[in-house]
């Protein structure tokens, strides 16, 4: 699944790409991608013009003109702008025509993906119980000290709970806990605050890294416009086979129903 830095190198590069073009028409040809009525859907963004580009976790977030569309891309959504000439595909299930003669199309393998109309003004900061973002000023030591200390459960399902913090997925929990050098499976109430400052400063730290990296290309996150992720060539545990560091044997286990990598020997 895309996370934080992969939605949002998709968020800047569209708006790099379609930012001020308008939809002439838009064609929605699997509706259950749609929350809501697919044919107010079409009508909606008719005449409707990209004017913003937003992320919010791992929601992407198109202002336009007297809207707001709303899309997460789940585990393998992705995004092309193409010509109307090019085929397309049986995954491509939303199609949106634009003022330039291009087409934005949505491709979804597993069609998970979601897409969602909200009023222009509406405020994300609350949006779905999201937790604050990473860079934001209150996600500090002392707030993941506060988070902790009332939850029985591993740190990595603490770095995964998007009520905790927005946007953190599989891969950036594993490379944040790597580099404050503690176990995936260590109960979260048992942190120091030194240890909950060293969680805050290297989510900021990896998550910035990555983002300047493109993000990460990893399986089912590959380049879809252009840009394709290298974030992968700097991660130190996930899916890694020898620590870079100590040249132990890096270690996987499943927590929550999801496979977490360590070291053994720097992470305690």
């Amino acid at each position: 699944m895309p996370e934080l830095p992969e939605v949002e190198t998709v968020v800047r590069t569209l708006e790099r790409m379609i930012g001020g073009r308008t939809v002439t028409g838009v064609t929605v040809r699997y509706p259950k991608i749609i929350e809501g009525d697919p044919a107010e859907f079409e009508q909606q963004l008719k005449n409707q013009t990209f004017r913003e580009f937003e992320r919010r976790g791992k929601y992407l977030i198109f202002r336009m003109t007297y809207c707001t569309l709303v899309c997460h891309l789940r585990m393998e959504g992705k995004f092309y702008v193409m010509d109307p000439s090019e085929p397309l595909t049986r995954h491509m299930h939303i199609v949106f025509d634009l003022d330039d003669g291009s087409q934005l199309r949505y491709n979804d393998t597993r069609k998970f993906g979601r897409m969602e109309i909200f009023p222009l003004d509406t405020d994300f900061s609350r949006f779905r119980n999201l937790g604050p973002e990473p860079f934001d000023e209150t996600y500090t030591g002392a707030y993941v000290k506060a988070y902790a200390r009332s939850r029985n459960t591993p740190l990595k399902t603490m770095l995964l709970d998007q009520s905790f913090t927005a946007g953190i997925g599989n891969i950036y929990a594993d490379e944040i806990l790597f580099a404050s050098h503690l176990r995936p499976g260590r109960n979260c109430h048992r942190i120091t605050n030194a240890d909950a400052a060293a969680i805050a400063d290297n989510t900021r730290t990896i998550l910035r890294r990555a983002i300047l990296a493109g993000g990460t290309t990893i399986r089912s996150y590959t380049s879809s416009l252009g840009v394709t992720g290298l974030f992968q060539n700097d991660c130190m545990v996930h899916e890694q086979k020898i620590c870079r560091i100590c040249s132990s044997t890096i270690k996987m286990k499943r927590i929550g129903g999801r496979s977490s990598y360590y070291c053994p020997q720097c992470q305690k």
